[in-house]
């Protein structure tokens, strides 16, 4: 299986719709696009090769990622259909998870963090610190939460 497949055809009418989500989202939240390159096409196209890693997940009981671009999938070593398949809090060591479900706790409360960091474990089971993360809340066109999403910005 490849690492790094890109997005099925299947699901593109859910990956748009997404895309669209996951930019007014952090455009209201921050007053600044999600997206600062011109970008010609698909909005998810532009996500999926972000120099960024960008990743999501649902409104599950016990959230499931449902979008992560190559930058993410590279960092956290999983391919597409393994990572969409995965539950989120599965991206922490089982210590470190208390303190991943207080930031996701905080960030529903106050609709986004912008300084978060931590340690995330690969698939491979390599622990990496993340630092300065954007971690925000998704809401579609009516304002109904649909999720949240992470930028992690790679230095």
């Amino acid at each position: 299986m490849e690492r790094f497949s890109v997005p099925p055809q299947l699901n593109i009418d859910f990956y748009c719709q997404h895309a669209e989500h996951l930019c007014a989202s952090y455009q209201a939240l921050f007053n600044r696009p999600l997206l600062t390159d011109p970008y010609d096409g698909l909005k998810t196209y532009a996500l999926f090769e972000a120099d960024f890693a960008l990743l999501s997940h649902g409104i599950q009981a016990d959230p499931i990622f449902n979008f992560a671009n190559r930058a993410a999938l590279d960092l956290f070593e999983y391919s597409w259909d393994e990572f969409i398949q995965l539950p989120s809090r599965l991206s922490a060591k089982p210590l470190a998870r208390e303190a991943r479900q207080q930031l996701l706790e905080t960030v529903n409360r106050q609709g986004y963090i912008d300084n978060y960091s931590g340690i995330r474990v690969s698939a491979s089971g390599k622990e990496f610190m993340i630092e300065n993360a954007v971690v925000w809340n998704i809401v579609d066109k009516q304002g109904v939460y649909c999720g949240q999403a992470a930028r992690i910005d790679l230095l």
